[in-house]
């Protein structure tokens, strides 16, 4: 039976891309909850506090203050009750050698920001139905990066 709710939670400081983030939610055909934090520190004691509660969707941004992203990842993915938590990068930058990196420590997808609001609900959509289907921690590498 489908989820009627996904629970997502966005760890990004950039306040301007956490609006540009909820207002693409409120546009896609789903039905979600949103939590967000803004650094790594308060991400991860969220995540502490709602062990036994996981959301079903993590959308990580890497450059944040106080915990990077690479950081709480390598966190995550350490920690038994958290390892099994969707994630999915959410970052402006496209380095071949950090992709590969977060490929290898257990990162589920990438998504590169997108300028464009249709991309961005597109890229986003697609993320939550991949989560759904349970088959957001095992992608190949050549299905690692989610395209608009």
């Amino acid at each position: 039976m489908e989820k009627t709710i996904h629970r997502l939670v966005l760890a990004d400081d950039d306040l301007d891309d956490c609006s540009f983030f909820r207002e693409a939610l409120e546009e896609i055909p789903v039905a979600v909850s949103l939590t967000v934090v803004h650094d790594g520190v308060e991400l991860m004691r969220f995540l502490s506090n709602n062990q036994d509660n996981l959301p079903d969707l993590l959308f990580l941004d890497l450059n944040m203050p106080r915990k990077t992203g690479f950081e709480c990842l390598t966190e995550i993915k350490a920690h038994d009750k958290l390892k099994y938590l969707p994630v999915i990068i959410y970052s402006t930058s496209l380095d071949i050698d950090v992709l590969n990196l977060l490929h290898e420590k257990g990162a589920g997808y990438y998504v590169r920001k997108p300028g464009d609001f249709s991309k961005l609900k597109k890229v986003i959509h697609e993320a939550i139905l991949i989560s759904s289907q349970g088959i957001a921690n095992s992608p190949s590498r050549e299905k690692f990066v989610l395209q608009p």
